[in-house]
This record gives C-alpha cells, structure tokens and sequence, in this order.
C-alpha cells in the first residue's frame, strides 16, 4: 500500500486497500456495525467525489481517514447516538471446528480481548481515537496531526497518556500483574 503516490494511481488502488482499516476505525468512532458500514460508504463516497483534490505526493491513508473523521462528527451534530447491539452483528471469537488452542486457551484469550476492548472503551474518546490510530492504524504522529486537526505535540502527548491510561485500567482488570 503506497503512502505516496504517483499520478496514476486510481482511487480504487489506493482505497481498496484501506477498507478494513477503515471499517476498524468506523466501528470504533460509531460503536457498532450498521452504523460503521454507513460511515465507511459515506466516506467514500465524498472520497471519491472530491479525489481530484487529493495531491499525489500526500499520503492518501490520512487524507481518507480526514475524511472518515470528519464525516463521522458531521453525522452526529444533533442526532442521538442508538448503542443498541445486535446479535446478528456479533460475530463469533473463534472457530470450534478449527485445530488450534484448547478451549481455556481460548477462553483466556478471550477474556484479554473483552478486558482490552473494556479498557479502550473507558478512555476518553479525544485518548482513544489517537491511541487506535497510531498503534492499530500505525499512522504517522503527523498524519495524525492532519487528521485530528491538532498540534503534533498534542498528539504525542495524547498517546502517551492514552497508553497510561490503557495500562492502569487493564492492570486494575489483572489485579496489578501488568
């Protein structure tokens, strides 16, 4: 996946890539998978509207994650936010049928995942959205910036309270073995 670009490159080479990313981080800004689907495709559709603008020599992940932010915070202006879940949008942890861990491997797993997933919801969403894209995006601290809109020191210092933040909530949720 190119971050730079060349005048060739279509919008479907440099997005196609970026789906599942981009899926990641809207089910993480919009809290569940309808929501998150909606956001992706309007994403791309204001994208792909407006990718005569993009510049070539830029890095196209920050500038469709620009995007998604920025379409993710017009969406809410003065709607309420539904938190329902649904079943059929859960998918499951893990395939019984597959070889692999044993079932208290799994469920040990398992629980790691649910107390992560806890702990990053706990985090102020200004701590956790820079915390998602840099360590699970790994975006550059200055793509960061551009995408959030603040200062690169900012960012820096928001990923490394968001860190402490993660690692006291989760060593709260292990009983101080972190």
């Amino acid at each position: 996946m190119p971050s730079i670009t060349t005048p060739i490159a279509t919008f479907e080479e440099l997005a196609l890539p970026l789906l599942v990313s981009l899926y990641n981080h809207a089910h993480w800004l919009a809290g569940n998978h309808s929501e998150a689907e909606d956001l992706v495709q309007e994403t791309l559709f204001k994208a792909i509207r407006a990718f005569h603008s993009f510049e070539p020599s830029t890095n196209f992940k920050a500038w469709i994650f620009c995007i998604l932010r920025n379409t993710f915070l017009t969406s809410r202006t003065g709607i309420a936010i539904s938190r329902t879940v649904y079943l059929e949008d859960q998918t499951p942890a893990f395939d019984i049928a597959a070889p692999g861990p044993t079932p208290e491997e799994n469920v040990i797993h398992l629980d790691d995942q649910v107390a992560l997933q806890a702990a990053l919801e706990q985090l102020p969403p200004s701590l956790r959205e820079v915390l998602l894209l840099c360590d699970v995006e790994e975006i550059k601290y200055k793509d960061i910036a551009l995408i959030l809109g603040v200062p690169i020191g900012t960012v820096m210092s928001r990923i490394s309270r968001a860190r402490r933040a993660l690692r006291d909530l989760l060593r709260l949720h292990l009983g101080g073995s972190l």
